[in-house]
């Protein structure tokens, strides 16, 4: 019988309905497939051997009986494959290798200090070749590559300006994916950190669809999460509130703009003030020697760290204002020096924000061990795994 186009389209989504119910809401039986989608038992079973075959589920000992016999319930295959998460940083690299469900089984991280981009793609490759190096066997191997990076990336994933690595009209996407002959997908860092944080961390199990992720390191950017899906915007570029002007003709930003948020409520804020300060024989001052300094009462340190708050916060209550979310995320490097932060970024907000706005507000600091960028872009590499592996004949 000859099967049509159409028939092999509603096939795939299906497919694509079932595994994605197995894979979020394991462990499953057919009988709640069947009641979940609409479809009949006789096609949610034939699509499950399917995917059985394909190595992507499996079955695994019985549920609770509703009356008949006790069924068989579904689960998602983890182990069918392993894929790759980059975090690029302005000072540092960070790879981790996750199964399917973004379980982590090695990880790497590498600080540098301004490399060209030619140097930094080496380490990048050097890291991913560690990675697969160290993968498990399993029978997809590992699947692709994703990458968080700063900056204004296209929906082609090509870097168009990174004003705090220097960057400009670059890609990482076809050098890498000449060498390894795996797909990569290049996404906007604080994109694939708001996504991390939803689907592995402080939005996991939350009932927040709308959530604002600030990525708040030598930069800031932010990754924007309405009604539970990533907004990038109409060419891809949303989320650069780092530059958002709020000190008009004041210091020049590297994007080529004055007067950016990021310039007043980054670490690289932190680091331009300090290095004013006489610190003994140190040439260069790091985030952490001023935690350590503020750890011991230093007063410079401590209203160093209370004035990147209150900037922080001020940006925060833009977006506040802006989105109206159920949620604020901050993450990366400032969340070493949540200590002092926190409660100068909360008081802001609580002082200045409309009283509509904070009456359903979570604000939340991410853990600095918890890898949000690099879950995030490993996540993204898996769901266009699973989406290849359900493409129509």
């Amino acid at each position: 019988m000859h099967v049509s186009w159409n028939q092999q389209l509603v096939k795939k989504e299906n497919k694509s309905l079932c595994l994605y119910l197995i894979k979020n809401n394991a462990p499953i039986s057919r009988a709640e497939i069947a009641q979940q989608t609409g479809l009949t038992k006789g096609t949610v079973s034939s699509l499950v051997s399917e995917l059985i075959d394909e190595q992507l589920i499996y079955e695994s000992g019985h549920g609770e009986s509703s009356g008949g016999r006790r069924p068989v319930m579904l689960l998602l295959n983890q182990h069918a494959g392993f894929s790759i998460g980059i975090d690029l940083g302005v000072n540092y690299i960070l790879g981790i290798l996750t199964d399917l469900q973004g379980k982590i089984s090695y990880r790497i991280n590498e600080k540098y200090v301004n490399l060209t981009f030619e140097d930094t793609l080496k380490i990048i490759k050097n890291i991913i070749t560690t990675l697969m190096n160290n993968a498990p066997e399993s029978p997809y191997g590992v699947i692709g590559i994703g990458i968080g990076a700063p900056g204004i990336i296209n929906m082609e994933g090509d870097i168009l300006l990174a004003p705090n690595l220097g960057w400009k009209n670059v890609s990482l996407k076809n050098p890498l994916e000449e060498l390894f002959n795996l797909p990569v997908l290049v996404e906007n860092e604080a994109n694939a950190g708001a996504y991390g944080e939803k689907r592995f961390g402080l939005g996991l199990g939350q009932p927040y669809q709308n959530l604002i992720y600030v990525s708040a390191g030598i930069g800031i950017g932010a990754g924007i999460i309405i009604d539970g899906g990533l907004y990038k915007g109409s060419l891809g570029y949303s989320g650069e509130i780092g530059h958002m002007t709020i000190q008009k003709d004041e210091m020049e930003c590297r994007c080529g703009n004055k007067g950016c948020w990021e310039l007043y409520a980054s670490e690289q804020y932190l680091l331009t003030k300090a290095s004013e300060w006489k610190l003994g024989d140190k040439d260069q001052v790091h985030l952490n020697d001023l935690i350590e300094l503020a750890n011991l009462g230093n007063k410079l340190a401590i209203n160093l760290f209370n004035e990147v708050g209150d900037h922080l916060g001020a940006g925060i209550i833009n977006i506040i204002h802006t989105f109206n979310p159920e949620q604020i995320i901050i993450g990366n490097r400032l969340t070493l020096a949540k200590k002092w932060i926190e409660p100068r970024v909360k008081k802001m907000i609580s002082n200045h924000t409309l009283p509509f706005h904070q009456s359903e507000l979570a604000i939340h600091f991410s853990d600095i061990d918890f890898s949000s960028s690099a879950l995030g872009a490993a996540a993204f590499s898996t769901e266009n795994f699973l989406r290849f592996m359900l493409q129509p004949d």
